[in-house]
């Protein structure tokens, strides 16, 4: 099966180049040249990536993230799934309406122009779309943002200190400066690096110019923070830095 869309329907970054490979040609692989010289389906197959000594290691959980060593670069590799009610239904299917709609294709756009914006986002490498009739199922693979973990894991470890609050407002504040709405910002989707830099990752259904609901970010993380008792009490020591930070980085020049 050989996915007919246009793939030049949308203006598009620059560097970029779509892939079809003739044992899955039910598969479209979108990925920029500038990251990745060779891309093919091996890439989105963890046990292809073991075979050839590229494969890293995994995040923990039925539904892993996996990390892999491509090309001098460090990837993570992950796979979308379902959540909610509808896992019970279709774990990680979704309704095919054209290649430029699907998940991953929107996503690598997203990063594509939030990284052009010099916003800290992971840069992505490649995104992979396997159609199955009415159906698809989908892979991005993004460049690992290194020493980094989760703000929950730094809350956890005890450094999360004021200045740390302080930069996650700025950060945040410079995104919805663009109107860069994230879908699910929580305290497992912001990376802090060994340095203090803040990163914002996992942008599926993520908008840009989208100012209407910005707010809904911050309620959004707060909810998440209250919601583990390993976060609740520092959280709500820390939010008060983090929105101070965020209401005068957004304040008119």
């Amino acid at each position: 099966m050989i996915l007919m869309e246009n793939p030049r329907q949308v203006d598009e970054p620059a560097l970029e180049h779509w892939h079809s490979h003739p044992r899955r040609r039910q598969c479209r692989i979108l990925s920029d040249p500038g990251m990745l010289r060779e891309c093919n389906n091996d890439l989105f197959d963890p046990e292809a990536l073991r075979a050839r000594g590229q494969w890293t290691g995994s995040s923990s959980g039925r539904r892993a993230t996996h990390f892999l060593h491509h090309e001098g670069r460090d990837w993570v590799l992950r796979h979308y799934w379902r959540g909610g009610l509808m896992a019970r239904v279709a774990t990680d299917t979704y309704l095919w309406a054209g290649l430029e709609r699907s998940r991953p294709v929107r996503e690598w756009r997203l990063l594509a122009q939030l990284h052009e914006l010099g916003l800290p986002v992971p840069r992505p490498g490649a995104a992979r779309v396997c159609r199955h009739g009415p159906v698809y199922r989908g892979d991005l693979l993004s460049e690992r943002i290194p020493d980094s973990h989760p703000l929950d894991e730094w809350i956890g470890d005890g450094k999360d200190a004021p200045e740390l609050w302080d930069a996650i407002g700025r950060v945040i504040a410079r995104f919805h400066a663009h109107g860069a709405w994230h879908a699910d910002l929580n305290a497992r989707n912001i990376l802090i690096q060994g340095n203090g830099q803040v990163w914002l990752i996992d942008w599926d259904r993520g908008r840009i110019g989208y100012h209407r609901a910005l707010q809904d970010n911050l309620s959004r993380l707060r909810r998440s923070l209250d919601k583990w008792a390993a976060t609740r009490e520092r959280g709500a020591l820390g939010w008060p830095h983090l929105l101070q930070a965020y209401n005068e980085e957004r304040k008119p020049a």
